[in-house]
């Protein structure tokens, strides 16, 4: 096959029909490669998705999130009761009730109640401290960090009623939802869960 054909190479000498012949094979491999790494590009994870990869993954991960991408955690309609608790490492009133959550999780999996902690601490603080603090109290309810600056815009999203103090907690089922700005003892959080189950 004369991959020349069509063009005029009667004046180019052998060497510079080879340099020629070379760089048309070179650029046809590069975008045959090109093409074969665009078809392989795996679809980026819904915010769920990538939520339910950590919670099943063995090492400690905590997704990170803007609240566009959390939002559909906030939304869920799969007949699941959703605990989702905003907290934060530095709020001693968060820290206290964090067991409580981590008991309801336990105590409820079979009525199919599920807990989300999501943890306002400043991103750089992942590894160094919102890590090593879900390892050493030993959370077993999965954690996602907002990290969203917005936050005049995206804590009336969450309840209109939020004035941003935490901790603060949204107990949710389909479209039936409370929200709480308070901390729990454990009989007031099961109270509150028991009007959904």
């Amino acid at each position: 096959m004369n991959i020349f054909n069509g063009f005029k190479t009667t004046n180019l000498n052998p060497f510079h029909k080879y340099l020629l012949s070379a760089s048309f094979i070179l650029l046809t491999l590069l975008s045959s490669c090109k093409d074969q790494k665009q078809e392989q590009a795996p679809a980026e994870a819904t915010p769920v998705e990538k939520e339910v990869a950590a919670v099943n993954d063995s090492n400690t991960k905590v997704p990170v999130y803007k609240f566009d991408e959390f939002e559909p955690l906030l939304n869920q309609d799969d007949g699941n009761i959703y605990v989702v608790n905003f907290w934060a490492t530095w709020c001693k009133p968060c820290i206290k009730e964090l067991p409580y959550f981590e008991t309801i999780r336990e105590k409820y999996a079979d009525q199919n109640v599920k807990v989300l902690l999501v943890s306002i601490d400043f991103p750089k603080l992942l590894e160094k401290q919102v890590i090593p603090f879900i390892e050493k109290n030993e959370l077993k309810s999965p954690v996602v960090l907002l990290d969203d600056t917005g936050a005049n815009e995206w804590i009336p999203k969450v309840d209109e009623s939020w004035s941003g103090a935490i901790p603060a907690t949204v107990i949710y089922k389909g479209d039936q939802r409370k929200f709480f700005e308070q901390s729990f003892t454990l009989e007031e959080l099961e109270k509150e869960l028991n009007t959904f189950l």
